[in-house]
């Protein structure tokens, strides 16, 4: 599970669903009859659409996996098996585990697309034994995984039917609108062969995640844990998106469902069935996203570009100049905004050539070339060079408590002596001030700034005592500003970063 605008969001069963698609509007399909026309539903809201989904559902599969998972002895079955004469048992058990999910076929012998967390082990102790492909005639068939790409959540099988497969087309969210029909066929809670239907509800939905692939198809048609994989079909019977999560307090659908479009999955999925690997474009820096706090602090439009928070060595980013605090606007001639994340314009740029990059810095606009490099595993992402500062709390000095309001920021702060310096164990070279205590109600403690955490600078300005930090307000609130921008450290969590927070009345 993870949490998207306050709600459950579950991933479809065994795992996130992605859009495919080409330009031809076909659907299901003999192999030898590419002239085959698809059942194309009229104008307006269709009388019915069962011709199409009859064309439709014999090119979707569901996908089962037989997995072997180590449990963890419970260390009382040793001991009382031992006491009472038990045979005990010294080594890890094994048992069996499934995963559900939908895919669809897309060649005539034998390509299927489907999730990759439907077809990935759903435990880290697990192994994948066999994968099941049942189609719509109840016909079982043993696949072989071809391919997958954990990063956009898409996996290709093969089969061996020994004849010609109806198959569907890839299609693209291009000419698509926002309440255009959509069918959506999978099979929710096991339900085999399950169609419902539904209109798009948001082209471009983002969350905000990061991701290369942080862009949805929203709609209303109903998908639940088990439709992973499965495809979303537009009205000529192409494949636009793949079914992959919901947003739900309960886990049930309540009209949030999403799908990764085909523009986006169709040339990874054409990769996988060619033995490549999936690489990607890398800039190198930790961001965020230009809100109305950082706006205000920084005096730039919120929601168009990112903010710079860190920079790691070494990276293309750094050997371009690229600085904290800078906010990038434009990436390859492509503006960076909410519709337009810049995890998804830098991923599908080439990787080893120069890209200009445009950003603000100081109040005014350059342009830097990046050379981008490869984008790292997830796994050496996960453990990146900034942590949560959210996830561990600080040591606490034993500081006397002081008015938190006194600076204009809701926090109180001292100036570093030897014997804070000892206990947080900064060497000489630190500089900057202690926070001392937080007004609970202020700006500054909603964000998470905590008692124990070092500001380093205020605005871009080196902060080395309290009265710098009083300075700093002081100058924010002349200019204007409703917002200043700190340079926050957490020694104890090793985070570093760039926090807005917003000034007390």
């Amino acid at each position: 599970m993870r949490y998207v605008y306050g709600l459950t969001a579950a991933l479809l069963l065994g795992g996130t669903a992605l859009a495919i698609s080409s330009h031809e509007p076909l659907g299901a399909q003999p192999a030898q009859n590419d002239n085959m026309q698809a059942a194309v539903a009229p104008r307006g809201a269709p009388s019915s659409f069962a011709d199409m989904v009859e064309r439709l559902q014999p090119a979707v599969v569901n996908i089962s996996t037989r997995q072997r998972v180590q449990v963890r002895n419970n260390p009382l079955d040793d001991l009382f098996g031992n006491i009472f004469g038990g045979r005990g048992n010294n080594g890890p058990q094994i048992q069996e585990g499934t995963s559900l999910g939908a895919g669809f076929l897309i060649s005539a012998d034998g390509y299927i697309v489907t999730n990759n967390h439907v077809v990935a082990p759903g435990d880290p102790t697990a192994t994948i034994e066999s994968i099941t492909v049942t189609m719509n005639d109840h016909t079982e068939y043993a696949a072989e995984l071809v391919g997958r790409d954990e990063v956009a959540d898409l996996a290709v099988l093969k089969i061996k039917p020994g004849k010609a497969m109806p198959y569907v087309r890839f299609g693209s969210t291009k000419n698509s609108r926002v309440g255009d029909w959509v069918i959506v066929i999978g099979q929710p809670l096991g339900l085999e062969g399950t169609v419902t239907t539904g209109i798009i509800s948001n082209i471009a939905r983002t969350t905000g995640s990061g991701s290369p692939y942080d862009r949805f198809i929203q709609t209303d048609a109903s998908i639940n844990q088990g439709n992973s994989g499965g495809p979303m079909f537009d009205m000529s019977g192409n494949v636009i998106g793949i079914n992959t999560w919901i947003a739900s307090p309960n886990g049930g659908n309540i009209g949030l469902g999403f799908a990764i479009p085909g523009e986006i999955a169709r040339p990874i999925v054409e990769k996988l069935m060619r033995g490549e690997k999936i690489e990607r474009g890398y800039l190198g820096i930790g961001y965020s996203q230009i809100n109305d706090k950082l706006a205000q602090a920084l005096g730039v439009d919120k929601n168009h570009g990112v903010f710079v928070n860190a920079v790691p060595p070494d990276g293309p980013a750094a050997r371009a100049g690229i600085q904290p605090r800078d906010v990038i606007l434009s990436v390859g001639g492509k503006e960076v905004n909410l519709d337009n994340p810049l995890s998804v314009l830098v991923a599908d740029l080439q990787i080893g050539r120069p890209v200009p990059v445009e950003l603000i810095r100081d109040g005014k606009r350059r342009t830097v070339n990046v050379t981008l490099g490869k984008r790292p595993s997830e796994q050496e992402l996960s453990g990146g060079f900034l942590d949560d500062p959210q996830g561990a709390q600080p040591q606490q000095p034993n500081y006397a408590p002081r008015n938190p309001n006194e600076n204009g920021i809701g926090i109180a702060v001292l100036d570093i002596n030897p014997a804070i310096r000892r206990q947080l164990g900064l060497d000489d070279s630190v500089e900057g001030v202690v926070v001392n205590g937080v007004n609970p109600q202020s700006d500054a403690a909603i964000v998470g700034v905590q008692r124990g955490d070092m500001i380093l600078e205020i605005d871009g300005r080196k902060v080395r005592t309290a009265a710098d930090v009083k300075a700093g307000v002081a100058a924010a609130r002349t200019a204007g500003k409703r917002a200043v921008l700190l340079l926050i450290a957490r020694p104890s969590a090793r985070f570093r970063g760039y926090v807005p927070v917003e000034l007390t009345k």
